[in-house]
C-alpha cells in the first residue's frame, strides 16, 4: 500500500512539474513571437500541422494547414504589432500525445501607443512526441477581431503575401 501512495504522489508531481515546463517554454517563445520572431513557436509545430482559428472577416480567419500557412499567420499576428501572453496551462494525456489547454491573452497598439485592440482566449493542442499536430484558437470576442482588421487597414498594415 505504501508502494502505491508513494507512486501515486510522485505521479502528481511529476504532471505538475511538467505543466510548469510547458508553461515556461510556452511562455519563452511567446516572448520572442512578441519581439517579432516566430521561430520559436514554429518550431513547436509538426510540418503538417493544422492550426484552427476562429471564423470572421479578418486575415487569421479559418484553418491554416502546414507550417508554410502557420509561419504567414504568425507573421501576421507580429506584423500588426500583436502582443500576447499565455496565463495559465492544463496539460492531459501521456508526454507523446499531451492535450494542451492555456488561456490566452493578447493586445495591439497603434503608432501612437494607444490600444487598439484586446482580447481573451482559449487556445486548445493536440500534441505528437512533443509537437503541435492541431491546435485551435477560440477567442472570446470575435468582433473585436473584425474592428482590428478595419484599423489595421486603415494604419495601412497589410496581410503577409500568400
Amino acid at each position: 500500500m505504501r508502494a502505491l501512495l508513494i507512486g501515486a504522489v510522485g505521479a502528481l508531481v511529476g504532471r505538475a512539474l511538467a505543466a510548469r515546463l510547458v508553461l515556461f517554454k510556452l511562455r519563452r517563445d511567446l516572448v520572442k513571437l512578441n519581439e517579432g520572431d516566430c521561430g520559436p513557436v514554429l518550431a513547436a509545430f509538426a510540418d503538417d500541422a493544422v492550426l484552427h482559428f476562429n471564423e470572421g472577416a479578418h486575415r487569421w480567419s479559418g484553418d491554416h494547414r502546414g507550417k508554410p500557412a502557420i509561419e504567414r499567420f504568425l507573421r501576421d499576428f507580429t506584423r500588426a504589432g500583436l502582443q500576447g501572453e499565455l496565463d495559465r496551462v492544463w496539460i492531459s494525456g501521456p508526454p507523446w500525445a499531451l492535450t494542451l489547454v492555456g488561456r490566452f491573452n493578447d493586445e495591439a497598439r497603434g503608432p501612437d501607443g494607444e490600444q487598439i485592440y484586446a482580447n481573451e482566449a482559449v487556445l486548445v493542442a493536440r500534441t505528437r512526441w512533443g509537437k503541435v499536430v492541431e491546435q485551435w484558437d477560440f477567442f472570446r470576442d470575435t468582433v473585436r477581431m473584425g474592428a482590428l482588421e478595419q484599423r489595421l487597414q486603415e494604419l495601412g498594415i497589410e496581410s503577409v503575401a500568400v
